[in-house]
């Protein structure tokens, strides 16, 4: 069942691994990567022998106390209804702030990709994902809305202002 799977670092699982070679991936030139080794390894599979360059700041969020859990691990927690009923707006207890999560990985994208003029595929989580395209798509949709399964991502354009997406994979 879904969990919240930020800060723990862990490695793909073997089905994973054969959903991520199922699919065809564009080429690049560039490739960034998050420094979480699924996203490592995901990008050895995807670009077998790639350099690439590890950006920290597309860590997934930091879900505090909820990290691990799913919703029904969850469910009866006081703190966990709290966060819900803020509309996931609340810190994570002991966690990091979603806000403060989205600005991190919006600075991250603006400053990594300022120069590259070539085609980029970033290997990066979901939440990075959401943040990214929520604030600067020109498709405007809420957080929840960019959501995308584990293995798949988007094909986008950036002229340095907006991300114009042109395909999901």
């Amino acid at each position: 069942m879904k969990r919240y799977i930020g800060r723990t670092d862990e490695e793909l699982s073997q089905r994973s691994i054969e959903i991520i070679e199922s699919i065809e991936y564009p080429p690049c030139d560039t490739l960034i990567v998050s420094p979480m080794k699924r996203c490592i390894q995901t990008a050895g599979i995807i670009y077998p022998g790639k350099e690439y360059t590890i950006c920290s700041n597309f860590r997934e969020c930091d879900f505090g106390d909820f990290e691990g859990k799913n919703y029904l691990e969850l469910m009866g927690n006081i703190l966990y209804q709290k966060w819900i009923d803020s509309g996931g707006r609340d810190t994570f207890p002991n966690g990091e702030n979603p806000a403060e999560f989205k600005r991190r990985c919006v600075c991250a994208f603006e400053n990594i990709i300022s120069g590259i003029n070539n085609d980029v595929s970033m290997v990066i989580h979901g939440g990075t994902i959401m943040s990214i395209l929520e604030n600067l798509c020109d498709e405007k949709k809420s957080f929840y809305e960019w959501s995308v399964e584990n293995a798949h991502g988007y094909i986008t354009e950036y002229n340095g202002e907006y991300i114009h997406i042109w395909k999901k994979f």
